[in-house]
């Protein structure tokens, strides 16, 4: 491995909270909610009415309205959010060498709204009404493919599609690629936009969602014992990397730093976690060594906690299992229990807010936390965020299909 360190320099976000990564913290850390009834289409048939739905009245920043006719939600969302981390990164690709600069975006589903436009045309329509720009708009690949033209980056230019894992997988491909002397620049995260009518039902054919429909804002809870299952949402997080001396060089604002990369299988089943928890602790382990931190270093989890009996389960007996007597010296949160579940988007906006946690020195904390599960017995932060100096943290992301991934993350 290179000795090459990687930076965060610029970040964005798109979240059903909104989309300035400033303001959002701020109502992350005061325990707001951003889980409402969905909007989008009629939910009458449907068992669960509720979701972290982006805004109805959300508008893209500097995208033409030609543009947005062309890609599917989930392209617009990693869009708008990786126009704001270039803004924030000060970065001006013109000047920066296009082969040194890519672009990996990870997304659990893709453009599934298109794929249903597209059939519905099809079925009513016949083939000829479906659109040339069905294939563009809903391939998995989408969102890395139309940064990379919008910047005109001729470096690494992947999509990562592990499930719930690929925006931090997304993320760890990234360091690596900087890492090992492959490019020096990467915009990276993931993006999802699946609150749609054949997403909503397909998690709740899964049992997977919860039907708190009364009480959306207290439906996702996380490490409780009264969750009864997790909130779908969407949006986007992207961070720009760089390496640290080329972000030194200019000036850059820093983040933080990306220590280290876990990723690993449960190998076991292909929608429920290891219950042991053993994959999810070897990715953590691979995580701090790949960083070069011991076990006593790691200070703040931010979990993947999505607010599923087995999933929170399992992630509280991978900490136990790794971390042994430190366990019950960690902080960790479930920030999902504000944002709902991003699906393949969710590591994105985690890694940022893990960098936000260990640039302010404040814990977001895990809300709804009002009769905690007796399996789950770690410090979770209940309902009020911490003040805390971290140097430390780590961001957890588990997928379908047992894909296990953990980012460290240091101050800067």
């Amino acid at each position: 491995m290179s000795d090459r360190r990687v930076v965060i320099t610029g970040m964005g976000w798109v979240t059903s909270l909104g989309d300035s990564v400033d303001q959002v913290w701020e109502k992350l850390t005061q325990g707001v909610s951003g889980i409402g009834p969905i909007s989008r289409f009629d939910t009458d048939q449907f068992s669960t009415k509720i979701g972290g739905q982006v805004p109805s009245d959300w508008q893209p920043v500097n995208i033409e309205k030609r543009e947005l006719k062309r890609v599917d939600r989930f392209t617009a969302y990693a869009l708008s959010a990786t126009i704001n981390a270039v803004e924030d990164s000060g970065l001006d690709f013109q000047k920066e060498d296009p082969w040194r600069c890519g672009s990996i975006i990870g997304t659990g589903i893709g453009g599934i709204e298109e794929f249903e436009t597209g059939s519905e045309k099809l079925i009513n329509k016949g083939p000829e009404r479906v659109s040339p720009f069905t294939i563009p708009k809903l391939m998995c690949n989408a969102a890395a493919g139309n940064v990379s033209i919008r910047y005109g980056l001729r470096g690494p230019n992947s999509a990562i599609a592990t499930a719930c894992a690929s925006a931090a997988h997304a993320i760890g491909e990234a360091a690596h690629s900087i890492r090992h002397g492959v490019s020096d620049i990467m915009v990276t995260g993931g993006s999802e936009a699946a609150v749609t009518p054949l997403g909503v039902a397909a998690f709740i054919a899964l049992k997977a969602l919860s039907k708190r429909n009364d009480d959306p804002t207290r439906a996702s809870r996380p490490f409780d014992a009264d969750r009864d299952g997790f909130v779908l949402a969407e949006g986007s997080g992207i961070v720009i990397l760089e390496e640290y001396e080329h972000a030194k060089a200019r000036g850059a604002n820093i983040y933080a730093e990306v220590l280290g990369f876990g990723q690993t299988a449960d190998g076991s089943h292909i929608t429920a976690p290891d219950e042991h928890g053993r994959g999810a602790a070897q990715a953590m382990k691979i995580a701090i060594s790949d960083g070069k931190k011991n076990l006593e270093d790691v200070q703040y989890i931010n979990a993947h906690g999505t607010s599923t009996g087995l999933g929170d389960k399992a992630e509280t007996q991978a900490i136990k299992l790794l971390f042994e007597d430190h366990a019950k010296k960690l902080a960790v949160s479930s920030t999902k229990s504000m944002t709902g579940h991003l699906l393949g988007a969710s590591g994105g906006v985690e890694a940022i807010i893990t960098a936000k946690a260990l640039q302010t020195g404040t814990l977001p904390p895990t809300i709804n936390l009002d009769n905690p599960d007796a399996h789950c017995d770690l410090d979770y932060i209940p309902h009020t965020a911490r003040s805390t100096p971290i140097k430390t943290a780590m961001s957890n992301s588990f997928g379908f299909g047992g894909h296990n991934v953990s980012l460290l993350l240091g101050k800067a």
